[in-house]
């Protein structure tokens, strides 16, 4: 009995990246977080499930057009938890307990702060936001901004399980975050089914089950810190912030400000989605929702590899880096091509259980053709730039997704509609949309292979 405890703790134990076979270490780490950024995904996607089955198509495009304006101003969350996750990995790579114990301790302070200042501006923001954007009036705007303001209200539960499942993550522990967010994600579901079936409370019924679900995720992932004594400690003195959250700010901005520079860029497109009507927005949704899930492997072995990266980094193991940077990308792009592969199979199947318009299936399903390339050199982007962000160079990726979003992709998806426009297509051709994103992630990937080959990147490792 006791050698199953034992078993048990290790497994839900952080694990040491800077030993070991780097794919074995890798695909330790990544296919937890895979499962889990697929139950996070689930939150949204059943939203939208939900409402479109309950509520109507109209309510789809309602939760959509939220998304941009959500994850703009939960840029702040994605700064503070790359930048928390690249200083835990690394203190935890160079076994000072000492600093990351501070670290672990700023960040909840930055996490609280940062909360209120969402909140307060968000909840200010979002009916002028909405209506900048040219949200249809009536049940559509409407649906949007409750579906926000209740967010905002409750982004404190969102905030802190980002931040904590990151620190998790930071020292190779993502089993225990999966655990925590597959039972949020099924009381979300129950949630949902409970406040909109049951309930009738539409749109706003969607948000508040998810805030309330990612708040006990937060706790959950609280409490198992509690109890990893061994590691780090958490005491009030570490709770006053220090210069470690000038450099959590410093790793943290770049990735930060990308973010918001992706959502100002979906902002603008979403502005040109808009005008093209209520069927392309909806059909625009579920592409995004079903998009979400294309993407889980990409972003997990981009996060798997930033963890590697900086725990062989504070270990000054850099000779694991290249055979890393490897085995991770050929595993990255091997499971994204998989997941597209399945959902081109199954993608009327999988459109349908949003709506059962079928023109709005056939929409959907052409769009989603569009963007499938795409995926596979999003898994070559994803796990370049984790390696630099995990080395410390958060300043390229950043850049890089400056160009390919805002200079390259937005302007194109407007001279596209411009130049596609006929007396049967006023407003041009909605397929403008997913072909300037595919032109960016192909764009992106071969920028990124160029600045990695470079090396330029390299020189932030003389800082540790």
């Amino acid at each position: 009995m006791s050698s199953f405890s034992s078993t048990l703790k290790q497994f839900f134990s952080p694990k040491d990246m800077s030993v070991g076979s780097p794919a074995v270490r890798i695909a330790e780490f990544a296919i937890p977080m895979l499962i889990g950024n697929i139950a996070q995904q689930l939150y949204n996607t059943v939203d939208t499930i939900v409402v479109g089955k309950y509520v109507g198509d109209g309510a789809i495009a309602a939760v959509g057009g939220a998304a941009p304006v959500l994850n703009l101003m939960l840029a702040l969350m994605i700064g503070l938890s790359t930048g928390v996750g690249i200083l835990v990995s690394q203190y935890f790579g160079a076994r000072d307990r000492e600093m990351l114990s501070t670290t672990i301790g700023n960040c909840i302070t930055l996490t609280a702060l940062g909360s209120a200042i969402i909140m307060a501006i968000g909840t200010v923001i979002t009916t002028p936001l909405l209506k900048a954007l040219d949200t249809p009036e009536g049940d559509i705007f409407r649906w949007s901004r409750d579906y926000l303001l209740v967010c905002f209200i409750g982004i404190v539960g969102t905030f802190y399980y980002n931040i904590l499942s990151g620190v998790l993550r930071g020292m190779g522990d993502s089993i225990s975050a999966l655990g925590f967010l597959l039972i949020s994600a099924s009381l979300n579901i129950v949630l949902d089914l409970l406040f909109v079936a049951v309930f009738g409370l539409e749109v706003f019924g969607v948000a508040l089950a998810t805030v309330i679900s990612q708040a006990i995720s937060a706790i959950c992932c609280y409490i198992k810190m509690l109890h990893m004594r061994e590691v780090f400690d958490i005491k009030l003195k570490y709770f006053k912030l220090t210069a470690v959250a000038k450099e959590t700010l410093r790793l943290g901005v770049p990735s930060g400000l990308t973010q918001a520079i992706f959502s100002f860029a979906m902002l603008a497109v979403q502005r040109l989605t808009n005008s093209f009507g209520d069927a392309v927005m909806a059909a625009n949704v579920v592409v995004m929702r079903v998009d979400g899930f294309a993407m889980m492997p990409n972003f997990s072995f981009g996060q798997a590899m930033t963890m590697y990266t900086g725990q062989n980094v504070g270990a000054k193991k850099y000779d694991r880096l290249k055979s890393g940077t490897i085995q991770g990308t050929v595993m990255a792009v091997s499971v994204s091509a998989f997941f597209l592969g399945l959902i081109l199979l199954f993608g009327h199947q999988l459109m349908g259980l949003f709506t059962d318009t079928e023109a709005l299936i056939e929409m959907s399903f052409g769009m989603m053709c569009i963007l499938a390339a795409g995926y596979v050199a999003m898994g070559v982007t994803q796990s370049l730039a984790g390696v630099m962000r995990g080395a410390g160079d958060t300043m390229t990726p950043m850049w890089i997704s400056l160009f390919t979003t805002v200079i390259l992709r937005v302007p194109l998806a407007y001279l596209l509609a411009a130049l596609t426009k006929t007396d049967v297509l006023p407003m041009g051709d909605y397929r403008c949309i997913p072909i300037s994103l595919l032109v960016s992630w192909i764009v992106g990937m071969l920028v990124h292979v160029a600045a990695f080959l470079s090396g330029r990147w390299k020189k932030h490792l003389l800082d540790y």
